[in-house]
């Protein structure tokens, strides 16, 4: 038998998952600290980024509301979620960004 097939593996480091401390995980949201976009781009990409972002804050409220299929989100209900969660009613496009979120979710 090789030596080293006989000495002992070593253990792992503790992360969050294994440590001795329970972790709590339902604490209130707190969103992240907003920082200024990066200057000199294109006001193309500014769009493009900020659609981006609202698409995946509605996908997330819709996932959160028990809707996980594209089909299940029409524009209606993307629009009524983001009543819901205090956003601005999106476009035709970000509602269409949204559906491709959920659909490649899975």
């Amino acid at each position: 038998m090789p030596a080293a097939a006989l000495k002992p593996k070593p253990l792992p480091i503790p992360t969050q998952s294994t440590a001795k401390r329970s972790v709590q995980l339902d604490l209130p949201y707190v969103p992240v600290e907003k920082r200024p976009l990066p200057p000199g781009r294109p006001r193309d990409w500014y769009v493009m980024h900020n659609r981006r972002l609202k698409a995946m804050r509605l996908a997330i409220a819709l996932l959160d509301l028990g809707v996980y299929m594209p089909n299940q989100a029409r524009n209606e209900k993307i629009r009524s979620t983001a009543q819901l969660i205090n956003v601005h009613p999106p476009s035709d496009t970000t509602c269409h960004m949204v559906r491709a979120l959920l659909r490649y979710s899975r």
